[in-house]
């Protein structure tokens, strides 16, 4: 568990906790455990340091990896290597949970510095539809993290 923040992350829409973080391991695995809403979904992107294996805990999500879309449902599995541009959405109704390996810790050094501490243990409010100002300020930081936004959400 991370220690810096027992309580998680709300990060954009999403809760977010750290099960193992990249600075506790010679090898830099981060293993975080997402909640998201129904049609969540981040913009494509591409993560240029490290691959991402994703294990879905509850819930149905619809994928975008390179060319491929695939559909996953609790206890599957599937990896979106770096360099490659991918992307899910939360297809059920109820929300849905996952988990993020990667080694390397870029991405959960991303979620941390694009976070705000959770002030407790479940979803953050929902907020509209991002300003371009605010897509602005995410490619920024994304970019300081090896990660490039490279479409729009997937619908």
């Amino acid at each position: 568990m991370d220690s810096n923040n027992s309580n998680g992350y709300w990060f954009l829409d999403t809760f977010v906790q750290i099960r193992v973080s990249g600075d506790s391991n010679a090898d830099e695995i981060s293993v975080l455990e997402h909640h998201a809403y129904h049609g969540d979904s981040p913009p494509l992107h591409i993560h240029h340091s490290e691959d991402e294996l994703f294990v879905v805990l509850e819930g149905e999500f619809r994928f975008v990896i390179g060319s491929g879309e695939h559909r996953l449902i609790p206890g599957q599995s599937i990896l979106a290597p770096k360099g490659i541009p991918h992307a899910y959405r939360v297809e059920s109704e109820e929300g849905g949970k996952w988990l993020t390996i990667t080694t390397g810790h870029d991405f959960e050094n991303f979620v941390k510095a694009a976070s705000r501490p959770a002030e407790e243990q479940v979803l953050p409010e929902r907020h509209g539809p991002p300003t371009e100002a605010f897509k602005a300020q995410l490619a920024a930081k994304s970019a300081e993290y090896n990660i490039e936004i490279v479409g729009p959400p997937l619908h």
